[in-house]
């Protein structure tokens, strides 16, 4: 095995883990909103459920990523390709657009999340509201994994 396919392997885990961590954080701070609010008005769980669920993308774009440098490499297969260290720096700068952004944005999406849990534990007619606020947040998510992407797709 190569530097280069090492380097890449850590840019591979760094993507999952770091988005994935943001995901995890993100899920909690609603979870914990949505908690209480069910708890006076369990009739809301349906309403709240879908605004907690919401953080939880970025480590679903982070593992996506994590397993498309798995593909181009070779390692998913276990047949690493001979890559360079460049192209191994190459393949793990890939990785830093949604493992950063994830880790920020599902961190920002769960307090979001939770600030519109609230907001339709007071007002139920104003969960489609809350969705859409906290889907902005998103949109940061899905920027950075397209970045990747693209940064990921022009390595040669």
């Amino acid at each position: 095995m190569t530097q280069g396919i090492i380097i890449a392997a850590f840019g591979a885990a760094i993507c999952a883990l770091l988005s994935g961590i943001g995901s995890a954080v993100g899920v909690q701070i609603a979870g914990q909103a949505a908690a209480g609010v069910t708890s006076d008005q369990p009739d809301l769980f349906g309403k709240v459920l879908v605004l907690q669920a919401l953080p939880g993308t970025q480590g679903i774009y982070g593992f996506l990523l994590a397993v498309l440098i798995l593909v181009q490499t070779g390692l998913i297969s276990g047949n690493p390709h001979s890559i360079t260290v460049m192209q191994g720096w190459a393949y793990f700068a890939s990785a830093l657009p949604i493992a950063i952004v994830g880790l920020l944005s599902g961190i920002a999406q769960g307090k979001t999340a939770a600030a519109a849990i609230h907001m339709t534990g007071k007002d139920p007619d104003s969960s489609a509201k809350g969705i859409t606020m906290t889907a902005l947040v998103e949109t940061y998510a899905i920027l950075a994994l397209l970045a990747s992407i693209l940064i990921l797709f022009s390595i040669k």
